[in-house]
Formats: structure tokens, C-alpha cells, sequence
């Protein structure tokens, strides 16, 4: 969320920042509520002194036996007057803070102009593509041939867009989900932690899911209470701090957590409907981490390099790509995607975002640190996937199948699986 002050102090840069990403700042609707908000506090501070002085006079009155029923009309006229004000000021409140909510961070000039994917600017390509002598299978008819992958039974079960894991395939996603933990808490330093699957409105609305895509989010509730699944988990990952004050020696604050997801994916019906890339629960490894701002820069390219380096343990051929402004996430300033490479497709495909959302989170889940005066001052916070279990799981089918229609794993997975080959019939050979 922004700071209304600020919004309005940057004016015209302000509307040109939010131009590019395609979001119409309405300044002159932001500066009204603002002078609103203003004028209701400067007037209920100004009937509140006025209220102290009357009551001080009826006191002083009453001791020297004076008609005090004029000063105590006033006082009642004073407190119906500031009953009104304060009335109007959370009316005016709650309308600037709903606006707030709704606008999105501004775009860093560092991301490149256009509101698609197709305007994302390559940074670098990382091994590889493997060419077959045969025509690629796709991850759905090599998961599905060696058994180990059941997309029929899971539509049973919960309707499209969910995936039934069985055998060496179950195995897979556990092993790669154990070795990506691994690799962030044993070589990057993130803190592994376990957090609830289900959470408040309150913390949906401090990562910026609420209010604008409540409809991607499942819900659920007993009674009255209201509580949503997590789209990821850098939802309760950023929030565990929320309305707290980090020490400025425990920054950067570095944190990892494998959960599920959930996500509807309104609106992206008709786009890989097919398969582990879109679905409605999966499994991820997040990375989280809190900075100062002065540092937040330097942290988003290592956290892209931390992301890199589960592909590369695998040898998974990937390229790293910056997003446009356009293309951008709601709540982010800059954002790399990174890419792996999908034989079936003859493309890349996404299969992380990293992304730096300067104060922009903190802001609004009021997370803070100190500066070098003692004041507090809002953190940065930043994450991305590292990585997601079923988009790594289709892009090792189709990048290590064989003629035969059998999967060679990389060898970094064999101390976690005790095998390296799944045959065609789905039987696991060391």
C-alpha cells in the first residue's frame, strides 16, 4: 500500500509510473480524500480543545456559582459536533484507505516497457536444450504411461485441474521438494519454518491477494469465522512479522517453507488445461526474504541466483527473463521470471518469479525495522519460488525421457530417491 502523502507529493511522476504498468492514478480523487481526511483531524482537534475549554469554564463557573446552562448547551452542542466529525472522518478514512488498497506499487524504471510477456527482455540463458532423435512425449503422456502420474482419477476425485502423484512419481515430488529445502537452508542460510495453510483476511490484505483478487483465492469458514488457503507461502511466511519492529542486526531475514497452494486461477481458463503447469493445488518451495531498502536491490538478483541454483542441481536447461512493467505483479516494483525449458512446447516456460516489493507490503502489514536514528522505518520485503514441485516434476519428465518413454533422473536426486530410472512400465532402477 502507498502513503497517500507521498502518492500525492510525486504527482505527475507518480501517474507516469503507474501508466506504464496500465493502472490510471486519479490524483486529483487522492488529493481530495487526503484534504478531506486532513480537515476532519484538524477540526475534531480543534472541537476537542474548544470541549476542554468549556469544561474547564463550567468547573470554574459552578465554584464561583455562576448560571452554568449556557456552557452546558455549548458542551453538548460541542460533543454532538464532534460525534459528526469523528463520524465523517472514519467514513472519509476508510474511503482513502480502500483506494490505497487498490492501487498497485509503482514499477522500478529498471523494468522494461510493454504489458505482456512477449515484451520481457532476456537477461540469460543457462544450458542447453536437449534434442531427441524422436519426437518428444509431453509430461502428461510420459506421467501418465509409466503410471506414476493420474490426472483421470484426481478429476474424480476434485474435477479438472488437479494431479493424483503415485509411486516413484509420489517419491519425486518428496525428494524434490527435501533437496530444494536443502539446498536454501544449507548453502543460502533461510530459516526452513512450517506455517498454517489457512489465514486471516487481515494477512491476505497485508501481501496485497485482498482486496483485488479475492476471486483467485479459495475460501472457507466455520461459523463465523472467515479464513482463506494459501495462494503461497509468502503469505504467511511475510506475515509472521507483521505489526512488529525487526531489529535492524537480524536483517536480512531470510525464510523457507515447502506447503501447499491453492489458487482458482480465475480468468486463465483455456491456458494449459492440460497437465501439471496451471493447477488448482500444488506443492512449492518459497523464499522469503526482509531487507533494508538501501539493500533490497543487491537481494533480488541473489535470490535469483538461489532460485537458479535448484535447476542447475538438477541440470535443467532455464533462462532468466525480466518482466515489463505491464506484466508486472499487483504488488511488486520489479520481478525476473525464470524459464525452463519445455521439449513438448519448444519453449520456455515460467517456473519462478522472483520479485522485489520495496516497502510496498510492509506498508500495509506495518512491518518494520530501525534506521541508524532509531526511528522505525518500513523493511522491504522480497520472495520468489524455489521452486514449485509440479512444474519441476514435467519439466525433468520431458527433459530426461527416453526413447523407450522411460526417465533418467539427474544424479543430485539419487540420494534422495535410491534410484535414478523410472522404465516405461513404471518400475524404478538404481
Amino acid at each position: 500500500m502507498h502513503d497517500a502523502r507521498a502518492l500525492i507529493e510525486m504527482g505527475a511522476e507518480a501517474v507516469r509510473r503507474l501508466a506504464r504498468r496500465g493502472y490510471s492514478l486519479d490524483l486529483s480523487r487522492l488529493e481530495d480524500l487526503q484534504s478531506r481526511r486532513n480537515q476532519s483531524i484538524r477540526s475534531a482537534d480543534e472541537m476537542r480543545a474548544e470541549a476542554k475549554r468549556v469544561a474547564s469554564e463550567v468547573q470554574q463557573t459552578a465554584k464561583q456559582g455562576g448560571d452554568i446552562s449556557k456552557l452546558k448547551e455549548r458542551a453538548r452542542a460541542l460533543k454532538d459536533q464532534i460525534r459528526d466529525i469523528d463520524t465523517e472522518h472514519e467514513q472519509v478514512q476508510e474511503e482513502l484507505t480502500d483506494l490505497l488498497l487498490t492501487i498497485p506499487n509503482l514499477p522500478d524504471d529498471a523494468a522494461p516497457d510493454g504489458d505482456s510477456e512477449e515484451f520481457a527482455v532476456e537477461v540469460r540463458r543457462v544450458g542447453t536444450p536437449p534434442t531427441f532423435s524422436f519426437e518428444p512425449k509431453d509430461h502428461v503422456d510420459l506421467g501418465e504411461g509409466t503410471g506414476i502420474l493420474d490426472f483421470a482419477r484426481a478429476t474424480k476425485l476434485s474435477g479438472p485441474r488437479f494431479a493424483v502423484s503415485r509411486g516413484a512419481g509420489a517419491a519425486l515430488e518428496r525428494a524434490l521438494a527435501t533437496l530444494f529445502l536443502d539446498i536454501h537452508t544449507r548453502r543460502h542460510g533461510y530459516v526452513e519454518h512450517a506455517v498454517p495453510y489457512l489465514v486471516t483476511r487481515k494477512t491476505m490484505t497485508g501481501t496485497g491477494q485482498l482486496p483485488k483478487f479475492e476471486e483467485d483465492l479459495f475460501k472457507t469458514g466455520v461459523a463465523d469465522r472467515e479464513l482463506f488457503l494459501i495462494p503461497t507461502a509468502e503469505v504467511p511466511l511475510t506475515n509472521l512479522y507483521a505489526d512488529e519492529i525487526i531489529p535492524p542486526a537480524d536483517l536480512p531475514l531470510a525464510l523457507t517453507a515447502h506447503t501447499p497452494c491453492f489458487r482458482s486461477e480465475a480468468g486463465s481458463y483455456g491456458r494449459d488445461t492440460r497437465g501439471l503447469i496451471r493447477q488448482h493445488q500444488f506443492a512449492k518451495v518459497e523464499i522469503v526474504q526482509m531487507a533494508d531498502p538501501a539493500d533490497a536491490d543487491a537481494t533480488l538478483e541473489t535470490m535469483v541466483g538461489h532460485a537458479e541454483a535448484c535447476l542447475k542441481e538438477l541440470g535443467l536447461a532455464y533462462r532468466v527473463v525480466k518482466l515489463a512493467a505491464g506484466d508486472t505483479g499487483f504488488s511488486a516494483q520489479l520481478t525476473y521470471d525464470i524459464e525452463v525449458w519445455i521439449p513438448s512446447q519448444n519453449t520456455y516456460r515460467e517456473i519462478s518469479s522472483i520479485s522485489n516489493f520495496g516497502t510496498f507490503q510492509a506498508r500495509r502489514a506495518n512491518i518494520r525495522t530501525r534506521g541508524e536514528d532509531g526511528k522505525p522505518k518500513l523493511v522491504a520485503t522480497l520472495n520468489g519460488s524455489g521452486l514449485p514441485i509440479g512444474r519441476t516434476v514435467a519439466a525433468l519428465l520431458e527433459q530426461c525421457q527416453q526413447r523407450d518413454g522411460s526417465l533418467v533422473l539427474p544424479e543430485s536426486l539419487f540420494p534422495y530417491l535410491g534410484f535414478r530410472r523410472i522404465s516405461a512400465d513404471g518400475i524404478t532402477e538404481a
